[in-house]
């Protein structure tokens, strides 16, 4: 279900935004972020995602004009993504088209009930998943 919704998601954006799920997942974490920035190897945390992926994507995304890498200022070795002004309203732009889509995939397609047992079904396997990361530290 969750590639499936994924697939479906990441298709709608890229035919209507021209970006990816993950594109959109990045910028949507940059646009949260103080300042719209994060350190590069935090963001691969944040989006689970591989440092070399992140990489790549906002290789990408930099050439478009959505993010800017910056140096960091507290440590000379790290790396900032920022999304840019650009990469805001494309942001803006894209996110009704994604929550659309959530709506229409996901929301739509399950009673109230379900919706609250898939919370719920959520919930435990987030804590348990969680539980195990926090061992394999």
């Amino acid at each position: 279900m969750v590639a499936l919704l994924d697939e479906r998601l990441g298709h709608e954006l890229q035919a209507a935004h021209g970006l990816s799920l993950h594109d959109y997942e990045i910028m949507v974490r940059l646009s949260e972020a103080e300042g719209r920035s994060i350190r590069m190897s935090d963001l691969a945390e944040r989006t689970q995602a591989s440092r070399s992926r992140v990489t790549h994507q906002v290789d990408r995304l930099e050439r478009v004009g959505y993010i800017r890498r910056e140096r960091c200022a507290t440590d000379n070795r790290g790396r900032l993504a920022v999304l840019t002004d650009k990469g805001m309203s494309a942001l803006i732009e894209a996110a009704p088209t994604h929550v659309e889509g959530v709506r229409t995939h996901l929301v739509d397609q399950l009673t109230p009930e379900q919706f609250e047992g898939l919370g719920a079904l959520s919930t435990a396997v987030v804590a348990h998943l969680t539980q195990l990361r926090a061992g394999d530290d």
